[in-house]
């Protein structure tokens, strides 16, 4: 049965999966015009014990797509976490949060987060197709058809000019395109989620998160709106090998052990046993040719932290434009290779980070032992203090690696001037900029009420999720260089904003850069070229490759090395 709503020409994309990368990748598409359909085989939406927190980077991206507002203030900005060694507090830990813009990490449920992005997804006017299932895909060189199998047992076939996979970590999709993961899934400790209802039996305070750690087993606690809060319990397995989950009765053991507190009452709709290992994968490519892939159908964690859904909505926003670029005939089709080169090296970023992390797993007790003894001399040197690892997204630059430096689509010539402001590839800085404001308030007198006056507004602000920025020194923008950028800009496809700016002071200014160059920043925020603002020519050849490039224009970053499938 065809029902005719996702025929080539009715629709563009079709995204299969309504969570909230998939959700996320619907928003960005329809931002930017596309025509989508989603679908989902989940009956409704449901209730999901997920992701708690929301990393800096994933922030950013959704105030790219315009809902970062709408999730504030569903959550709670997270400050410092304090560490412990059974019933002694050892101090608070390093943790990296001190960066412009979005200083902290923001604690929201996941359901909140679906929720309001299904919200803001019916605003733009499209539903979500609940109770329909995806049973087959088939990529041709110019659409995909698929086969929808709908509530009832009523089938379609239709097809688009492309379809996405967001169906998990069991993606149907990625299961009928014949990608695999690579590297194999080693043995380690298991995680548990666990919710406490309202109340402070820790003595929690909004904003605040603890680590307590004991011999073979250690707790993560953040802070919920709501008043309760959600941990995350590592354990070593029972048994080498073992896949069994711990039970609801042992997990309020392995709390009352690690915290002390003997009573501490669970929310069971709001707890998971799990006895997923602390490790990851990543599928072998996440394009195979109209057919694409994200969060974790294209990368699998464990569910500590979030960097499933953090990764995966940087991995949509990443997405969304260039696949909106090609639709709309703005781009070469090779540049969706770039999605799959800059998200796969993204994610093995992360992979390999999360093996160096020593703080959440499981202590031995003679490392416990002498981790509690020396940690108090760590804290009171500075310099010395720990920091929470990455696996918990709290690295010094927003949470997960979320750089594009070495990418095809980042060129970094900025002559002599290379040690100052962003590199090509960087998320361009929120660099606080002096804009005319509305002149002085009234019954200021009439010298002073005509006087327009300056306000200081970060540059996020002015950068637009549907075009290109050109940024520069407003200094260094006499009208002959003005006129030789227009001209450059003129013959690319896609609206260009060139954008003279005056930082606000020497301290921004350092954040920015030397004056003599400039940032072109692509549409997610990233920059994607840094080069003196004489040199026109080499503006005018990076966006003719981006326009115009063949495929092999935009081959794989070399900085991705390649995992050992198994």
């Amino acid at each position: 049965m065809d029902t005719g709503s996702g025929v080539v020409g009715s629709t563009d994309v079709c995204i299969v999966g309504a969570g909230p990368v998939g959700l996320a990748l619907a928003i960005g598409l329809r931002r930017l015009s596309l025509r989508v359909r989603i679908v989902d085989k989940a009956p409704t939406a449901r209730y999901r014990v997920g992701p708690l927190v929301l990393w800096t980077r994933a922030r950013q991206a959704l105030d790219v797509l315009g809902v970062g507002e709408l999730l504030r203030l569903r959550g709670v900005e997270l400050g410092t976490v304090t560490l412990h060694a059974r019933d002694r507090a050892l101090g608070p830990l390093g943790t990296g949060w001190a960066l412009p813009g979005h200083a902290r990490p923001l604690a929201v449920q996941q359901y909140d987060v679906e929720r309001l992005l299904r919200e803001e997804l019916a605003r733009l006017g499209t539903r979500i197709e609940w109770n329909t299932e995806v049973t087959d895909v088939e990529v041709h060189e110019d659409r995909a058809e698929f086969s929808l199998r709908h509530a009832g047992g009523a089938v379609e076939s239709t097809a688009v000019p492309w379809i996405v996979g967001c169906d998990g970590t069991a993606s149907v999709v990625r299961d009928r395109l014949g990608i695999r993961f690579e590297d194999r899934l080693p043995s380690g400790p298991q995680v548990a989620l666990g919710t406490a209802p309202p109340g402070r039996p820790l003595g929690l305070r909004p904003g605040l998160g603890h680590l307590f750690l004991v011999p073979r087993h250690s707790l993560l606690v953040f802070p919920l709106s709501d008043g309760g809060f959600r941990f995350f319990c590592f354990r070593d397995r029972p048994e080498p090998g073992s896949t069994a989950t711990p039970t609801q009765d042992e997990l309020r053991a392995l709390v009352a052990d690690t915290t002390g507190v003997p009573a501490l009452r669970l929310d069971a709709a709001g707890s998971r046993p799990d006895g997923a290992p602390l490790h990851g994968r990543v599928a072998a490519k996440l394009r195979h040719g109209r057919a694409l892939l994200v969060g974790d159908a294209a990368h699998a964690w464990a569910p500590v932290g979030g960097p499933g859904m953090n990764i995966g909505i940087l991995g949509a926003v990443n997405l969304a434009w260039k696949l909106a670029a090609v639709q709309g005939g703005q781009a070469d089709e090779g540049l969706l290779d770039t999605y799959d080169a800059e998200q796969r090296l993204t994610a093995v970023q992360y992979l390999r980070h999360m093996r160096f992390d020593f703080m959440e797993p499981p202590m031995p007790p003679l490392g416990h032992r002498a981790f509690a003894a020396t940690a108090p001399t760590a804290f009171a040197r500075r310099g010395l203090r720990p920091g929470v690892g990455l696996r918990t997204g709290a690295p010094g630059r927003g949470g997960v690696p979320g750089d594009h430096r070495g990418g095809t689509l980042s060129w970094h010539r900025p002559g002599r001037h290379r040690r100052r402001g962003p590199r090509a590839g960087d998320r361009m800085p929120d660099v606080r900029i002096l804009v005319p404001g509305e002149g002085a308030p009234p019954g200021t007198g009439s010298s002073l009420s005509t006087v327009p006056r300056t306000v200081a507004r970060g540059l996020h602000t002015l950068l637009g999720y549907g075009r290109w920025t050109l940024v520069l020194y407003a200094a260094r923008a006499e009208p002959g260089v003005l006129d030789g950028l227009r001209e450059a800009c003129a013959r690319f496809p896609v609206p260009i904003r060139i954008l003279p700016v005056t930082p606000r002071d020497g301290i921004e200014a350092g954040r920015l850069g030397h004056p003599d160059v400039l940032w072109l920043v692509r549409p997610d925020g990233h920059v994607g070229l840094v080069a003196p603002v004489a040199r026109t020519a080499l503006l005018r050849a990076y966006l003719s490759v981006l326009a115009h490039g063949r495929p092999r224009a935009f081959r794989k970053s070399r900085r991705i090395l390649p995992l050992r499938g198994r």
